[in-house]
């Protein structure tokens, strides 16, 4: 795979994993007539998809990127994820408060990601 591919193909393949990811674990906050078993079932089948982009993922990133920096990106990408869908999906806003806090987690991210 060539380098620049190898460099990129990781966080495409996480942001579609975290949008699975997303789905699976908050989707059903928005039907709530669904039944916990039917919610915990359709979760289950929605994040099948998750990791099998997940994994490849990391595999293929760990040949250009630390673990720490595929957590911390991956951990990045949810963030991002998650505000749009619940803004979007959920129709929730979200608090300059919650936008702060996850201000902090992304330094740390940078911190992480950019200074060896």
């Amino acid at each position: 795979m060539p380098p620049l591919l190898l460099k990129i193909a990781p966080w495409c393949l996480l942001i579609a994993s975290n949008v699975f990811m997303t789905f699976a674990w908050y989707g059903h906050l928005k039907n709530r007539a669904t039944t916990m078993l039917v919610a915990i079932f359709t979760s289950w089948l929605i994040a099948l998809p998750e990791y099998l982009l997940a994994v490849p993922a990391n595999r293929l990133g760990h040949q250009v990127y630390t673990t720490a920096q595929l957590k911390t990106g991956q951990e990045a990408i949810t963030l991002i994820v998650f505000t749009l869908f619940s803004v979007f999906y959920l129709g929730e806003a979200i608090s300059w408060k919650t936008l702060l806090g996850f201000g902090f987690i992304f330094v740390g991210v940078a911190i992480v990601m950019f200074f060896k």
